[in-house]
């Protein structure tokens, strides 16, 4: 496994539950800032076989970005049954509910 994609998928394992962050936030700690769809990818390919969180992740503006409705709705319901608010458009507050995660030095 690359280094990029071990550290995508160990920082979306970081996630603490009521959080989330967004696909840009995490391609920039993995190491590479404009990275934001291989996240995506990674989110998509290696969730289930890595048990992530896949829920926590949401776009830039705090939006939920699947477009199946069905998903959609799955992780709206995820987010709101671990305390996050979630509005009728699948946005979250992002000031009230992103996780920052530390940097290592």
């Amino acid at each position: 496994m690359e280094p990029y994609t071990r550290n995508v998928i160990d920082i979306i394992k970081g996630i603490p539950v009521g959080y989330v962050m967004t696909y840009g936030q995490i391609a920039g700690l993995a190491g590479s800032p404009r990275g934001a769809r291989q996240v995506v990818r990674i989110l998509h390919a290696m969730s289930k076989a890595h048990g992530l969180p896949w829920h926590r992740v949401l776009n830039a503006k705090g939006e939920i970005a699947i477009m199946d409705d069905e998903l959609r709705f799955m992780q709206s319901m995820l987010l709101r049954d671990e305390g996050v608010r979630v509005d009728d458009n699948g946005r979250v507050e992002l000031a009230a509910y992103r996780y920052m995660p530390e940097r290592e030095s």
